[in-house]
């Protein structure tokens, strides 16, 4: 009899300690393992869509993509700097002002997010050909004549620069549209061609107000 318990009371101790150890590390390891490792491995593919956008993929861009961005990019940044030239300016109209206002409000977020996408997709901030030229852009006279012009005269410059900067923008916007595969740059395109129409139209109607 005795040689019967002992074993017994042994495995009923044995059996006793496993349950233990089963709520434990051990077994809380084995059950959450797998589940990190697989998480762990979709956001290293980028299957986490709450940290990474479609525009990260550097596999989703085309080159289209990356000459909008490259191109726009300086043409968004001279249309800011035109804008901080006539804000800079005394006496100006409100009406000027607030347009002033709104392009650079608009255009300088713009330029964060495709300098963004650009990083993301591991290309160059300008493009390696020479041969693409930016429409609408200022020759750098044509700049600082704006500089100089005051009073009416600016405002006159500055609407008339800036329609026919926009004016190019958007057929840059365009050939985005029609050509890029990158989801989000086609989209920020088609809002750069409605954005910019609309205060291309704004911008004739205030013009004749200073001729």
């Amino acid at each position: 009899m005795k040689r019967t318990l002992v074993p017994a009371s042994l495995l009923a101790l044995a059996l006793a300690l496993a349950g233990c150890g089963s709520t434990s590390e051990p077994g809380a390891s084995t059950e959450a393992s797998p589940g990190h490792s697989s998480m762990s491995s979709m956001s290293s593919m980028g299957m986490d869509h709450g940290s990474a956008s479609p525009s990260s993929a550097a596999g989703e861009h085309n080159a289209a993509d990356a000459m909008f961005a490259q191109m726009m990019i300086p043409h968004h940044q001279q249309a800011v700097q035109m804008s901080e030239i006539i804000l800079a300016k005394d006496g100006m109209d409100a009406p000027i002002l607030e347009l002033a206002n709104k392009i650079k409000a608009a255009q300088g977020p713009e330029i964060e997010t495709m300098t963004g996408w650009l990083q993301a997709w591991g290309e160059p901030m300008e493009s390696g050909s020479m041969d693409h030229s930016m429409e609408g852009m200022m020759s750098e006279d044509d700049m600082a004549t704006l500089q100089q012009a005051q009073g009416d005269e600016a405002a006159k410059l500055f609407l008339t620069q800036m329609i026919a900067h926009h004016k190019g923008a958007v057929q840059m916007a365009q050939k985005e549209v029609a050509e890029g595969s990158d989801p989000e740059a086609v989209a920020l395109a088609q809002k750069v061609v409605q954005d910019q129409e609309a205060e291309i139209k704004t911008m004739e109607e205030m013009l004749p107000a200073y001729q």
